[in-house]
């Protein structure tokens, strides 16, 4: 599947981190819709992590999840983004009917490069990233220097917080 939103080489080359996850049916086949939608974005041969099983965030009583992380790089400006994950959320049926509640696709923007922004729309860093075992573990895995900004490296946020809840289930194909 080949999705597009905006006009791909109308923003600035960024690289951005993208977090998927899905708790509704076909977990991983979300994920992977998400990545083969991504394809033409995809940073690298190690641009996406292993598939975790986690608990749900936000104290909603719901599924758990199955979460990775995407890092992706293009023309994009953070709307482009965006725009983009709300595209491939859509394509997956995604209904927002419940805040931080069940969903077949969820997909947040982490962070895009070093750029801050506080508007509604989306804020960068994602505000919660720095809290998120489910968010940090996958992208530790496929980026190990990485570091949040306003917050430091990921490995020292991993190593202060607690990631049992976070447990390897398997792995995402790249899309050809």
């Amino acid at each position: 599947m080949r999705i597009t939103a905006g006009s791909a080489g109308s923003g600035p080359w960024s690289t951005a981190v993208l977090s998927i996850g899905s708790n509704l049916g076909d977990r991983l086949g979300y994920l992977q819709s998400a990545v083969s939608g991504l394809t033409d974005y995809l940073a690298g041969p190690g641009s996406v992590s292993a598939v975790y099983e986690t608990a749900p965030w936000g104290g909603v009583e719901q599924p758990a999840y199955l979460n990775a992380v995407v890092i992706v790089s293009g023309e994009r400006s953070p709307a482009q983004w965006l725009e983009l994950a709300h595209v491939l959320e859509q394509a997956a049926g995604r209904a927002r009917e419940v805040h931080w509640g069940q969903r077949t696709l969820d997909i947040d923007i982490v962070v895009v490069d070093d750029i801050r922004s506080d508007d509604d729309a989306l804020t960068l860093p994602h505000p919660h990233a720095h809290e998120r075992a489910f968010v940090l573990v996958p992208w530790l895995d496929i980026d190990p220097e990485a570091s949040l900004p306003d917050h430091g490296r990921i490995a020292n946020l991993v190593s202060t917080m607690d990631t049992s809840g976070v447990v390897r289930w398997g792995t995402l194909a790249r899309a050809k």
